[in-house]
């Protein structure tokens, strides 16, 4: 039997991507591969956001030509949405295909696999045209390439994968796209327009998913806040409200957890803190205590360049109310430095209004400048050295690891709600994270997609250290195990997942 690789590059959503893609080449007849060396064919699912996601690209390429000359390597994905020339030129690549047609991605990958051993050769740049290939019945030639472009593409090719393969706390994707149109941002380009999943499909999912036995959901997509805005409005859901798809999920659902992931600050709406209030308080928190909201800078001069639609006011106010409501809340953000004319005054702005909020964690990236962006002609006018960036970031990590310890040795002696991740064989111990997204390492081992109550006992560098309270140490009842109904979360491989 033919195998196969999925790698992911980026966020959450491209991890969701990814599964449902390796979904698709489990039904079409191949096996999963250990790694990309030993894989019939691979699949790259880049990333754009940056230039050292398409960096990791290429150096993840040439790694794999090396060890596994013999694949058929497939580029799907945001860089291959954005440079699909720039990508079919790069040495060891067979195919290219875009978001656009990503739900063919797996069609391509698998077409004539069986002759894959007498190599294939093909023209550079030589792309089939998409309205060619849709007329076509989705065919393609094994030696051509698929062009990308939003424009012929609609929504429906994009979550038809919805029901993708179950696995440990897996990326539930119901929105894709986004128009906010921020200055330093590609995804408008590589993603297009904010897309919904429609409700009636994400509660199959989840039901599924229920089912199987899977104990917790994350809910994901690229503009997370602005989901089902482009759904037709109906009487069982607050019209056009991401609250009110939670809401739903919550009340109509019986999943053990569910996480939300990234939400702007505008789409934190009273409505959406008191669901938190409601279902992320108590013992058995069906609710995350978990907030993730992008923050990017605390300049306002640095928020009007960016064309955020937030000033620094109203973004405190935001995860004050959060606080308010779920005092030990995880709450998170994204912090971006160096963007271009970001002073050292500007800086400390940031680095003082990060000093005031409770956050437990940031992702921190410094800028990087995106052909066909705005803030790619404001960084040839007004560069930040590349010193002062990696500077100031070491000031921002030096702040939120002291936030973050403090956050977490508030936890030690108590008990934690935790869902187990690790796949590994017995007697190596067991990764969870908990409901307040923390990593707790315990000594003894327990199967993936385990709800367990730990006993926080100390830190490590990281996370926590813990054991689980025996009494509640079990599976659901009548449910099938993880081995029967769910995979090993990193059967599907991340990179700097969000």
């Amino acid at each position: 039997m033919a195998g196969y690789h999925v790698e992911n590059f980026g966020c959450r959503a491209s991890q969701a991507d990814g599964a449902a893609i390796a979904s698709q080449l489990d039904r079409s007849g191949l096996s999963a591969s250990p790694g990309a060396g030993d894989a019939d064919v691979v699949i790259l699912n880049t990333c754009s956001v940056t230039s050292e996601a398409e960096r990791q690209l290429r150096g993840f390429l040439r790694k794999t030509r090396r060890a596994n000359p013999g694949a058929r390597v497939v580029v799907t994905g945001c860089y291959a949405q954005r440079a699909p020339e720039e990508v079919s030129a790069l040495p060891g690549v067979d195919f290219v295909v875009g978001n656009s047609h990503k739900a063919l991605v797996a069609e391509i990958a698998a077409r004539g696999l069986g002759d894959i051993s007498e190599g294939m050769e093909r023209p550079v740049g030589d792309f089939v045209a998409l309205g060619d290939l849709l007329s076509t019945g989705n065919a393609l030639v094994d030696d051509s390439f698929a062009h990308a472009d939003l424009a012929l593409a609609g929504a429906e090719s994009d979550f038809a994968r919805l029901q993708g393969r179950g696995l440990t706390r897996p990326n539930l994707k119901v929105q894709d796209g986004c128009g906010n149109r921020c200055s330093f941002c590609i995804i408008p380009t590589t993603r297009g327009h904010s897309r919904s999943v429609p409700l009636d499909s994400i509660l199959d999912a989840v039901h599924s998913f229920c089912e199987a036995g899977g104990q917790e959901m994350v809910l994901s997509g690229i503009n997370l806040g602005r989901w089902g805005r482009d759904l037709p409005r109906t009487p069982d859901v607050e019209p056009g409200r991401f609250e009110g798809l939670v809401q739903a999920i919550l009340e109509r659902t019986c999943l053990p957890r569910l996480r939300i992931s990234s939400v702007e600050p505008m789409d934190w709406s009273e409505s959406l803190v008191h669901l938190l209030r409601a279902y992320a308080t108590g013992p058995h928190p069906r609710l995350a205590r978990h907030a993730h909201l992008p923050l990017q800078s605390g300049s306002d001069a640095v928020l009007r360049a960016m064309h955020r639609r937030y000033r620094p006011w109203h973004y405190e106010a935001k995860v004050q109310a959060i606080r308010d409501t779920v005092p030990e809340a995880a709450i998170g953000a994204d912090v971006m430095v160096g963007f271009p004319g970001e002073t050292d005054a500007l800086f400390e702005e940031t680095l003082r209004f990060v000093e005031r909020q409770p956050f437990t964690y940031l992702h921190l990236f410094p800028f990087s400048a995106r052909p066909g962006t705005p803030a790619w002609q404001l960084q040839r006018e007004s560069p930040v050295a590349g010193v002062a960036v990696r500077e100031r970031m070491a000031q921002l990590r030096a702040v939120m690891a002291e936030k973050n310890l403090r956050y977490r040795e508030r936890f030690v002696g108590r008990t934690l709600s935790a869902v187990t991740i690790q796949c590994e064989s017995a007697g190596t111990g067991t990764q969870a994270v908990s409901d307040n997204f923390l990593a707790i390492e315990m000594p003894a081992w327990y199967s993936a997609n385990r709800m367990l109550q730990v006993r926080v006992h100390g830190v490590t560098a990281t996370g926590l250290r813990g054991t689980a309270d025996p009494s509640h140490a079990h599976s659901p009842a009548e449910r099938p195990s993880p081995e029967e109904g769910l995979l090993c979360a990193h059967h599907v491989s991340p990179h700097h997942v969000l």
